[in-house]
């Protein structure tokens, strides 16, 4: 399995050398220039919630209650239970919002996830621990920019605790939400 998963990485190494940023992917500029122009949201498609069920590793998005697309999401390497500490590569659950949206030159476009709250900053605090933060829904890291990894990434919980989605997902979510968006992880 091991050696499976080093030749998948070698190839897609390689893969990315001959194209390592498709036209327009991880364009910080023109992303950069949607948020200072406020073009980052359209309400044709718009999403006012977003549930995420961490076991079934779905994320559902509704808009007036009522469901309007199913995605297959990524977790932390360490999925089971929540977020305790920086470091324990697990995704928080709870009730949060989205606190802003980020160009990510490593993983195309983020939504900031408003972890952790004042009662996660407590438990830690009280443990002797760091809450930790930069938790987020993100698209696909550089190497898997053209989407070809897409079904060996969505198999793996692989973040540092943040949700991973494909970048045509994360294309047509950007645009769907806008800051303060409820997010509710369990």
């Amino acid at each position: 399995m091991k050696y499976l998963y080093l030749l998948f990485m070698l190839f897609s190494l390689l893969a990315c050398q001959n194209n390592p940023n498709p036209k327009g992917l991880y364009s910080l500029d023109e992303c950069k220039k949607e948020l200072l122009t406020a073009k980052d949201f359209h309400h044709e498609g718009r999403i006012d919630l977003i549930v995420i069920e961490k076991k079934q590793r779905k994320m559902y998005l509704y808009y007036k209650q009522k469901l309007q697309n199913t995605l297959p999401i990524s977790l932390g390497k360490n999925p089971i239970g929540t977020k305790i500490q920086r470091g324990d590569n697990r995704t928080p659950e709870g009730v949060f919002w989205i606190s802003r949206k980020l160009c990510s030159p490593k993983y195309y476009r983020s939504l900031c996830i408003s972890y952790p709250r004042p009662q996660d900053k407590a438990r830690a605090r009280k443990q002797g621990l760091d809450a930790g933060g930069n938790i987020t829904i993100h698209a696909q890291p550089k190497w898997n920019a053209s989407g070809h990894g897409n079904a060996y990434t969505l198999s793996k919980d692989w973040t540092q605790g943040c949700v991973a989605i494909t970048n045509d997902a994360m294309k047509n979510l950007w645009y769907a939400v806008h800051k303060g968006v409820p997010i509710v992880i369990r």
